[in-house]
């Protein structure tokens, strides 16, 4: 008898009254002629209806749609729409991952040169735990040129390059489309700031405006690769040789999947990216997770001053996000026992961003970007070779209080990628591993793409780095400062609890000049020490 009701339960109520409306229409139909229109239509949308529920009974892929014809399709329309329902209608100010609403409204303000001050006070609770704050000076400065610098390049150096200390982060093509990488780099060469390839290389999109570019090289090799995919001398050092590009980058990780090895899912290799990086179209490009040139710290270091040699001298470094902490120190114990420095060292957090990434990669592994920067610079130091390596930091830097603060704990220059693909239009729709960006952003689709205007974007990513490196100007003033170089530490606080305050100085303790040489007892960095051995990225026993 339960059975016999079935079909009039909640359940398959739906596909009951549509069967029924099928069977009433047919009828009236008949019984007219069919000279009404209006009843074929409805008879089109309730038979199929009907035959959609039959067909979520019969699939066996989804079990709510077998225990809920057509009605459970509501829940997959809901859950497709609810990324965007948030955003638009229940994000607070402060509210949104990886960025909030405000942060990603200050890119936009910037970027489109709108009014971007706030009335009536700040939104954050100054009293909560993880607030923090610059202190000001009562003797603040004159707002000085916004056109801060830093010269970057080692002894070893015959190019020496005067880079911002705000520029764009390694984002490859493939990953953004052809016209985000074309008005980055437009934007870039007007406002005389640096480009990053990404690992993907350098393509005819970058050459196109002819901003300055750093060029990555990852564990893939792409655009300096032999046939089997291994490291080719020549076709990197014909690379190399473009005047436009002015420092080197050797990638090891990246922090939103450190270990894993960059990933351009199959539906976003096209023809054209195929060529560029060669691999074959239409299948996951997926970079090795370990370098095949070197595999060793000592070899580590030889391949970077190869890769200086074979690009006539430029500013070689490499970028990383941090893991163990011997593995680095190895590498200094290398550069000390070959007398072999990179010029520069960028240290990505892990709450870097990514087009394509396992959860628990992006979620759990790596080291954040302060803890990570601030422990790379501590070591140069203990080493005695901070005066001679640049660093730049990147993680979620959008504002000059994040330029700021990185400085503080030992960037002499920062990157964004996030920050500059708002200011070309992202949406932050988290599709960018989908090909269906809706800004043309971060797809290979010809039609999507279309929608991004070059020289109209080029001329916002301008104005939100000359906008942002205003603003860290009027910081630098206030503080009494006439450099973001000078920032330090003690210039920051940050609450740990509603009635406890620490500086930055306190939170991140500095390491002597030359400490690690003297044998320092730090237990930071003492017993990693002890592990590291520069004739191998495994510890010592």
């Amino acid at each position: 008898m339960d059975r016999l009701f079935l079909p009039f339960t909640p359940r398959f109520i739906t596909l009951t009254l549509a069967a029924i409306a099928t069977l009433v229409l047919v009828i009236i139909i008949a019984g007219t002629g069919g000279s009404e229109i209006v009843w074929w239509f409805c008879l089109a949308a309730f038979a199929g209806l009907s035959a959609l529920g039959v067909h979520d009974l019969a699939q066996q892929r989804h079990a709510i749609l077998r225990n809920y014809p057509i009605a459970a399709h509501l829940r997959f329309i809901f859950e497709a729409i609810r990324p965007e329902m948030r955003q638009y209608f229940f994000e607070s100010e402060k509210d949104g991952a990886p960025f909030s609403r405000d942060r990603r409204a200050i890119v936009y303000q910037r970027a489109k040169k709108a009014p971007e001050k706030r009335p009536f006070g700040t939104q954050y609770d100054v009293y909560a735990e993880g607030y923090e704050w610059v202190h000001h000076s009562m003797a603040p400065n004159a707002v000085a040129d916004a056109d801060f610098r830093v010269a970057v390049g080692g002894p070893d150096c015959a190019k020496p390059y005067s880079a911002s200390i705000f520029n764009i982060s390694a984002m490859s093509f493939g990953s953004l489309s052809a016209n985000a990488i074309r008005a980055l780099n437009k934007g870039a060469a007007m406002g005389c700031f640096a480009h990053d390839t990404g690992e993907g290389g350098f393509t005819m999109h970058h050459a196109a405006f002819g901003g300055d570019i750093i060029l990555e090289i990852g564990s893939g090799y792409f655009g300096a690769r032999t046939l089997d995919g291994k490291f080719s001398p020549e076709r990197f050092a014909e690379t190399a040789a473009n005047p436009q590009i002015k420092m080197i980058e050797l990638k090891l990780s990246q922090g939103a999947k450190p270990g894993h090895g960059g990933v351009l899912p199959a539906v976003k290799v096209s023809a054209e990216i195929a060529a560029a990086r060669g691999v074959a179209q239409a299948v996951d490009c997926v970079s090795p997770s370990r370098h095949s040139a070197f595999s060793t710290p000592i070899e580590m270091m030889l391949f970077i001053a190869e890769l200086r040699r074979l690009s006539g001298g430029k500013p070689t470094g490499f970028k990383l996000c941090v893991g163990h902490p011997w593995e680095f120190l190895a590498l200094c114990k290398a550069m000390l026992e070959t007398g072999v420095y990179p010029d520069f060292i960028v240290v990505d957090g892990k709450e870097g961003g990514t087009g394509a990434a396992p959860l628990e990669f992006m979620d759990h592994l790596g080291m954040p970007m302060r803890e990570g920067l601030n422990f790379v610079h501590n070591a140069l130091v203990g080493i005695d070779a901070r005066e001679r390596i640049r660093l730049g930091a990147s993680g979620k830097i959008v504002t000059a209080f994040d330029i700021a603060r990185a400085m503080a704990l030992g960037a002499d220059w920062c990157n964004a990628a996030r920050g500059f693909m708002f200011a070309v239009g992202c949406l932050q729709s988290h599709s960018c591993h989908t090909d269906r960006c809706p800004t043309g952003v971060a797809t290979q689709d010809p039609t999507r793409q279309r929608a991004l205007v070059v020289p109209n974007k080029a001329e916002r990513v301008l104005n939100y780095h000359k906008q942002t490196t205003k603003a860290l100007a009027e910081f630098v003033a206030a503080a009494g400062l006439r450099h973001p170089g000078e920032f330090a530490p003690a210039h920051f606080s940050r609450r740990i609890s509603s009635h406890e305050v620490l500086s930055l100085a306190e939170s991140y303790p500095a390491l002597e000049r030359g400490a690690l040489l003297a044998g320092s007892q730090d237990r930071r960095y003492a017993d990693a020490w002890a592990m590291a051995d520069a004739q191998s990225f495994r510890p010592k026993p």
